[in-house]
C-alpha cells in the first residue's frame, strides 16, 4: 500500500510476459530433441549440441534486441508505447511457433532445411518476432519502474524487489501449465497457450494504465536551450526555473555521470559470468532433468492423487527458481532493511559479488548428483536439482533486481532506456556463451578437468563452479572502488 498503483499495472504486465516467456523457454530445447515418429508426437529430432547452439542464439539475440528498442524508445516513441508494440510482436511469435506443427508436412521426418522448409521457416519467424518484441518490451517496462519513484526515494529497491516477484510468478505457473501441456498434448499447444499469456499482459497494461501511469513512459522532450545551459554541474548559474523532466533530459553530461556509467559498464561484465552459469537451466540442466534424473512419481502418491503422470515432467524442475523467487524475495528485502537501519547494507557491487559465490555453488551441488547419475543409469536423487536452483536462486535474489534498481538510479535519465539496454546486452553475450557452453561441454564430451568421464557431467558441472567463483571474489576486490564512483547512490 505504500507503492504507487502504477506499480501493480506493471507487475501485472511483467507476470504476464514472463509467463509466456517462460512456457516457451521451458520447451523450447525438449522440442528440437523430442524425435517425431508420427503426427501426434511433434518434434525436430535435432541433436542436443546443436538444440543447445539455438537455444544460445535465441537467448542471446532476445538480449540484444533491447539496445534498439531501448533507443527507440529514447528517441522517439517513449517506453509506454514500446511495451505495447513489444508484447504484440511476442504473442504473435508465439502463434507463428504453435503454427509450426500446422505447415509442416506430418509425415514423422525431422524438420530441417532440406526435409520441411516450411515449416522450419515458420519456427524461424517465430522466434524473430519474439526476439525483436523482447527488445521493445524489457527495456522499457524496467525503465518505467524506476519513473514510478523520484530520485533518491528508498522505496526503489523494495518496488524493484516486488517487481521482480511478478517475473517469477509468471515463470513459476508457465512449465506447470505450459510445459505439462506440451509433454502430453504436444508442443505447439504449449506455444498456445503462451501466447495467450501475452495477450493477457496487453488487456491488462492497456486497461489500468491509463488510469495509473497517466505521465510515465511518455515520448522524450526535446532539447530546449534553457534547459542545456542552466545548469551548475556544467558550470552555468541557474537563473531561471526549468520543468525538471526537460532539464534531465537535456543537460549535458558531467563526471559524476560517467563515473556511474562507468560503475554500470563494469557490473554488466561481472553479471556475465553469473548468467553463463545460471542459464543452463534452460539447456544442460534441463535435459539432465529429463534424462538423469529419477522423475518417477512414488506409488502412494501416484494412489492418493490417481491423475498424476507416471513420470514427473522434466519441465516441472523449472518451477523452482522462480517458486524460490517468490518464497525467498520478501525474506531477503527485509534483510536488506534490517542491515540498512544499523548502517551495515552490503553495497550493491558487494551483492553482486555475493550473486556470483551462490550461483558457484549450486553448480558445486551437482557434481554428487552428476556422479549419482552416471552410478545408477540416469536416476539422480531430484534433490540434487531442487538444490541447484534453489542457490541459484538466492544468487539471482542479490544479483538480478539489485542490477535492474542500480541501472535505473545511476543511468542519466534521456539515455535511462539505452543502458538497460546495455544491461540487458551482457545477459545476451552470457546467454550465447551459456548455448555454446553446453554444446560443447554439456554431453560430458570436449572437458576433461577432475572426475572423467566415468563420472559423467562432473568436469562440466566443475567448470560451471569455478568461472564465477573465480569473477565473484575479483568483484568483491573491487567493489569498494566501485561504491565510491557511484557517488553517494547506492
Amino acid at each position: 500500500m505504500r507503492h504507487p498503483a502504477g506499480l501493480w499495472v506493471l507487475f501485472t504486465t511483467e507476470m504476464w510476459e514472463r509467463f509466456a516467456f517462460y512456457a516457451m523457454r521451458a520447451i523450447l530445447v525438449l522440442y528440437l530433441v523430442e524425435v517425431s515418429t508420427n503426427e501426434q508426437t511433434p518434434g525436430f529430432g535435432w541433436s542436443e549440441s546443436d538444440a543447445y547452439k539455438l537455444y544460445g542464439w535465441y537467448t542471446g539475440l532476445v538480449y540484444i534486441a533491447p539496445l534498439l528498442g531501448g533507443w527507440i524508445a529514447d528517441r522517439f516513441l517513449g517506453q509506454r508505447r514500446c511495451v505495447v508494440i513489444g508484447a504484440a510482436l511476442m504473442a504473435l511469435g508465439e502463434f507463428c511457433l504453435a503454427a509450426t506443427e500446422y505447415v509442416r508436412i506430418g509425415n514423422g521426418a525431422d524438420i530441417t532445411a532440406a526435409t520441411d522448409l516450411t515449416a522450419l521457416i515458420t519456427f524461424y519467424i517465430g522466434l524473430a518476432l519474439m526476439i525483436l518484441g523482447n527488445g521493445f518490451f524489457k527495456p522499457c517496462i524496467s525503465v518505467m519502474v524506476g519513473q514510478l519513484y523520484a530520485p533518491g526515494d528508498r522505496r526503489r529497491d523494495a518496488a524493484f524487489s516486488i517487481f521482480y516477484m511478478g517475473i517469477n510468478i509468471g515463470a513459476f505457473f508457465s512449465p506447470l501449465v505450459a510445459g505439462t501441456v506440451a509433454e502430453k498434448f504436444g508442443f505447439q499447444y504449449g506455444f498456445m497457450i503462451a501466447g495467450l499469456g501475452m495477450l493477457c499482459g496487453i488487456v491488462s497494461f492497456t486497461m489500468f494504465g491509463q488510469r495509473h501511469l497517466k505521465g510515465l513512459g511518455a515520448p522524450p522532450v526535446r532539447n530546449s536551450k534553457e534547459a542545456v545551459t542552466n545548469y551548475p554541474e556544467a558550470g552555468v548559474s541557474l537563473t531561471a526555473p526549468v520543468n525538471t523532466q526537460q532539464h534531465e533530459q537535456t543537460r549535458p553530461l558531467v563526471r559524476k555521470d560517467w563515473d556511474r556509467i562507468f560503475v554500470i559498464l563494469v557490473l554488466s561484465v561481472f553479471v556475465i559470468a553469473f548468467w553463463v552459469t545460471f542459464e543452463q537451466a534452460g539447456s544442460s540442466l534441463n535435459v539432465f532433468a529429463k534424462d538423469n534424473t529419477n522423475r518417477e512419481i512414488p506409488a502412494a502418491v501416484v494412489k492418493v492423487m490417481p491423475g498424476l503422470p507416471a513420470l514427473f515432467p522434466a519441465t516441472w524442475y523449472q518451477s523452482v527458481n522462480p517458486f524460490g523467487i517468490v518464497i525467498f524475495a520478501p525474506i531477503l528485502t527485509l534483510v536488506w532493511t534490517f542491515l540498512a537501519r544499523r548502517g551495515i547494507e552490503p553495497s550493491t557491487p558487494t551483492k553482486f559479488a555475493l550473486g556470483l559465490i551462490l550461483v558457484s555453488v549450486s553448480f558445486l551441488v551437482m557434481i554428487p548428483g552428476a556422479i549419482e547419475a552416471k552410478a545408477t543409469g540416469g536416476k539422480a536423487a531430484a534433490y540434487w536439482l531442487v538444490l541447484c536452483y534453489l542457490f541459484a536462486t538466492w544468487g539471482e535474489l542479490c544479483l538480478s533486481p539489485v542490477g535492474l534498481s542500480m541501472v535505473t538510479k545511476l543511468a542519466p535519465v534521456r539515455y535511462a532506456s539505452l543502458f538497460m539496454g546495455i544491461w540487458f546486452l551482457a545477459s545476451s553475450v552470457s546467454y550465447i556463451l551459456a548455448g555454446y557452453a553446453a554444446s560443447y561441454f554439456g554431453t560430458g564430451e570436449g572437458v576433461q578437468l577432475l572426475f572423467g568421464k566415468e563420472k559423467g557431467l562432473a568436469d562440466f558441472f566443475l567448470l560451471m563452479a569455478v568461472c564465477p567463483m573465480v569473477i565473484g571474489f575479483i568483484a568483491l576486490a573491487l567493489a569498494p572502488k566501485l561504491k565510491k564512483m557511484m557517488h553517494g547512490i547506492d
